[in-house]
């Protein structure tokens, strides 16, 4: 493989030291795993001793059969070149080493491939000073699958309307849950809770921030993970962005600062006294935040990027109370109601329209990319939104100038397809890719007909 910053090239002695120290662990299979368009891990298991073949790029793979790596039948073979600085050795197989992985294309980096495109945008920041440091919050159902297909709550007694921290039903699970935790904690991940959230069937893991291609990693891995250990149990672990109808949906918020490359400073932390607005927030801070803020219409469709997302993304819904799920493009404290938060003791924000069926990488790449250039023009976000958003009326939001996030897949390709900032940081093939294949989805969605439509109208007329 050619040189280029973007991949660190081992060495046939460093290769071999890793090959032994795996084989050490009882590991005799090595999975290259890169991602599709939809962050789906895709690749190919080698014996152990083969693994300075795949280090150097010996798997080949016919992007035509994939998803949005946009080649065609009659062009080369892609590679995949492992990752052998994030290796992951499989908590419930663990003969399998897990190796995230790149794709090349004659020995040059693939312009399609979503880790890649972190990476690059990684070095971005890097040659700006900044490091990049994300934490990403899981949210999942687990979930009895009947014989029709249909989806329900295992138990029986986790019924509650406002089931959020329940501690009985938190126990009635406790076999699943400890399987995860100790795995989390086992990986070095260092989990610091986990709970039964805000809907019967639902529970979130959080475990340290990280770089951002790292955490990446980590939360492909887990959504991998969560589905093995349930279906150990009979179930089926879903991180579906909105299963239910008249239930809370499944968000994972990213959270983010920069950090000093020379020390490893929080550049987003200061104390309150030192914020106008007293978040504990930098200037640096509210201007990465003002940048994503500008492309927030178009980040919505990467960070919410299925049909089923934009059914999460409602102020309220089928439900008796208002959803978690943020539904304007506005910035404010330890105040939900708002797409971006900035958590009490400040040094972060969380961008909250982020769900579980977000592609981490792409996800990550724009916007980061957004506050990048933020920060580059010196943009300033206003005033934090510290009210109950959804109780304003439609003329307080406008003379404040929040604007709606997307309400359909439909809006937020049309926003993320007319913003030429995703053409600069993806590159025309990659953004053109996406957008292919989304607004194929929601053709598909349209032209299918669903049990509402049969049940409202099939006696109607």
């Amino acid at each position: 493989m050619k040189s280029n910053p973007t991949f660190h090239q081992k060495s046939t002695a460093e290769i071999q030291e890793i090959r032994e120290k795996l084989k050490g662990l009882g590991v005799k299979y090595c999975l290259g795993a890169y991602v599709d368009i939809h962050g789906l891990p895709k690749g190919k298991v080698v014996p152990i001793d083969h693994l300075e073949h795949m280090a150097q790029g010996s798997e080949l793979y016919t992007g035509y059969a994939l998803d949005g790596l946009g080649q065609r039948p009659n062009e080369d073979e892609i590679a995949s070149v492992p990752d052998l600085d994030h290796i992951i050795q499989l908590p419930w197989q663990p003969e399998m080493a897990w190796m995230p992985a790149d794709n090349t294309f004659h020995g040059e980096p693939y312009p399609l491939n979503t880790r890649v495109a972190l990476k690059q945008q990684m070095q971005k920041a890097a040659e700006m000073g900044f490091g990049f440091n994300l934490g990403i919050e899981a949210e999942l159902f687990v979930l009895k699958q009947n014989a029709d297909g249909t989806i329900e709550v295992p138990n029986p007694d986790d019924r509650l309307v406002r089931p959020c921290y329940d501690a009985r039903c938190f126990l009635d699970q406790f076999t699943w849950l400890d399987k995860m935790a100790t795995a989390i904690n086992h990986l070095g991940w260092d989990l610091y809770s986990f709970d039964h959230e805000d809907a019967n069937g639902q529970y979130e893991f959080d475990f340290k921030y990280a770089d951002g291609l790292t955490t990446c990693d980590r939360f492909t891995f887990l959504r991998l993970m969560a589905k093995e250990f349930a279906k150990q149990e009979g179930l089926l672990a879903t991180f579906m962005p909105k299963p239910f109808a008249n239930k809370t949906g499944n968000g994972a918020h990213f959270n983010m600062s920069l950090y000093d490359l020379d020390g490893g400073r929080n550049l987003f932390q200061c104390g309150k006294e030192e914020d106008p607005y007293g978040l504990g927030l930098t200037t640096l801070g509210y201007q990465f935040i003002a940048g994503v803020l500008k492309h927030g219409k178009a980040l919505c469709a990467v960070f919410a990027p299925t049909v089923n997302s934009y059914k999460r993304l409602v102020r309220q819904g089928d439900m008796p109370y208002f959803t978690w799920a943020p539904v304007f493009n506005s910035f404010g404290s330890n105040n939900r109601t708002n797409s971006i938060r900035v958590p009490m003791g400040g040094g972060r924000f969380e961008s909250r329209n982020a769900d579980g069926a977000v592609n981490p990488y792409l996800a990550a790449t724009l916007v980061l990319a957004a506050g990048l250039e933020g920060i580059r023009e010196g943009l300033d976000p206003g005033k934090p939104q510290e009210d109950n958003l959804y109780e304003l009326s439609e003329a307080e939001r406008s003379a404040r100038g929040i604007e709606f996030l997307p309400r359909t897949l439909q809006e937020a390709i049309d926003a993320f397809e007319a913003d030429p900032f995703v053409t600069e940081t993806l590159g025309q093939a990659l953004r053109d890719e996406f957008i292919r294949y989304k607004r194929q989805e929601w053709i598909d969605y349209h032209q299918g007909i669903s049990a509402w439509e049969v049940q409202r109208y099939s006696h109607m007329f």
